[in-house]
């Protein structure tokens, strides 16, 4: 007797309450492994070092994501824009699968275990290998993903600077995190959508929620995604991955599953991938616990930059992280790695590795092609730069550059 999977169910989300799955073809994405990976991938890395409650997975934020969605087409249909069951269901797909190319520990590993190839563009190799197994059933969610589906909003509802993906991320990272000023009213927002001449736009009456959304996402840059110890445990973690890289390409044997291995031999650009199957596959097996597991064998490994990195990671023995007004000197780079090699016993030669130098930079907002549109009473289509009520424009478009270095705590800092 063949039993039939019932593929209509409900996610209990803690943000949104029940989340439904509008199609068969979304079921059997969420079931698919390659998406069931995110359940192991964390949406805010390290963060949970310092925000105990900010577990939470990419799993999460992409059904968060899909959820809202659903409330937009549905506020977009309801405004009298024709958007077929067909386009409805791809942009779900397209934006339930936006961040599946995401490695290990999300933004933290974006250039550690790869070379120069994003996780946009990871994202799109896999939809389109789950598009071939599927025997074509993505390719309108694709053309939306990459901006080719004439009707252009679908695809600003998934990229642009006023997307389901950042309402989401925003409102859940805040939740998770407890940082209130990260809160947002995302259903005031997609009340407010709307469509003109094939772009999406926001109407008048919702200026004053865009600027609190602007404000919140600034907020929630500097107080949660660039925290100073969340900087410095992210840059500790990718110092790991570098040097386990140095060490297995000199032919060190280390211990690592057979995915991290190979990464870690190889580190592969996107000509590799293309011209590799096995690749991407390998690609598929990783998430935060192969990391992990390898750092809780490397904390005894001979190697003391390998060792003690691991070892202060896993402990939560983290760097301390100073933001410069001006670039260290070298008076000052050497008296650091003086220090560091007596304290710790580190060669003079690989002190560098225990002096980790960044730059952290946020622009709430680009006054550019993908400026959010505002839709006036009359019917005029004008960009927020000048419609602004409430803060001048200046507040959410100036870049703020923020260079650090970040070093062993029991060693002072000298002017």
């Amino acid at each position: 007797m063949i039993t039939q999977t019932n593929k209509f169910k409900l996610f209990n989300d803690p943000i949104y309450g029940f989340i439904a799955i509008p199609s068969a073809l979304v079921f059997d994405l969420i079931e698919h492994p390659t998406f069931q990976r995110l359940r192991r991938i964390s949406q805010l890395g390290l963060s949970s070092l310092v925000y105990a409650g900010a577990n939470h997975t990419r799993f999460h934020h992409a059904l968060g994501s899909m959820h809202l969605m659903q409330r937009a087409i549905h506020v977009l249909q309801s405004k009298g824009h024709a958007i077929s069951d067909a386009e409805a269901e791809a942009v779900y797909v397209a934006i339930l699968l936006h961040d599946i190319g995401h490695g290990p520990f999300s933004h933290a590993l974006e250039n550690s275990l790869v070379d120069k190839v994003s996780h946009e563009s990871i994202s799109t190799m896999l939809m389109a290998k789950l598009n071939k197994d599927m025997g074509g059933k993505l390719d309108m969610a694709i053309d939306i993903f990459r901006d080719k589906h004439p009707k252009r909003f679908l695809h600003q509802l998934i990229s642009s600077q006023l997307d389901m993906d950042r309402l989401d991320y925003l409102k859940r990272d805040a939740f998770y995190t407890g940082v209130v000023e990260g809160v947002i009213n995302s259903e005031r927002l997609l009340a407010m959508l709307n469509v003109a001449n094939n772009e999406l736009v926001m109407e008048q009456k919702g200026i004053t929620s865009i600027e609190k959304f602007l404000v919140s996402r600034s907020l929630m840059y500097w107080q949660v995604y660039m925290h100073k110890t969340v900087l410095s445990a992210e840059y500790m973690l990718a110092q790991v991955l570098k040097r386990a890289n140095e060490l297995a390409q000199s032919g060190t044997e280390l211990f690592a599953g057979k995915s991290l291995a190979f990464f870690l031999a190889h580190r592969p650009n996107k000509q590799d991938f293309m011209d590799n199957p096995e690749v991407l596959e390998a690609f598929t097996l990783l998430d935060d616990a192969d990391i992990t597991g390898a750092m809780k064998q490397w904390m005894h490994f001979d190697d003391p930059v390998l060792s003690q990195l691991c070892t202060r990671l896993i402990n939560r023995q983290l760097f301390q992280l100073r933001f410069l007004e001006q670039d260290v000197s070298e008076q000052q780079r050497s008296y650091l790695a003086t220090s560091i090699h007596k304290a710790h016993g580190i060669p003079m030669d690989l002190t560098a590795q225990f002096m980790l130098e960044g730059v952290a930079s946020n622009a709430t907002y680009r006054s550019d092609s993908q400026e959010i549109k505002i839709l006036k009473r009359d019917g005029e289509v004008i960009p927020l730069t000048k419609a602004s009520e409430i803060l001048p424009i200046s507040v959410y478009t100036h870049t703020i550059i923020r260079p650090f270095i970040c070093w062993p705590k029991n060693i002072p800092w000298k002017d």
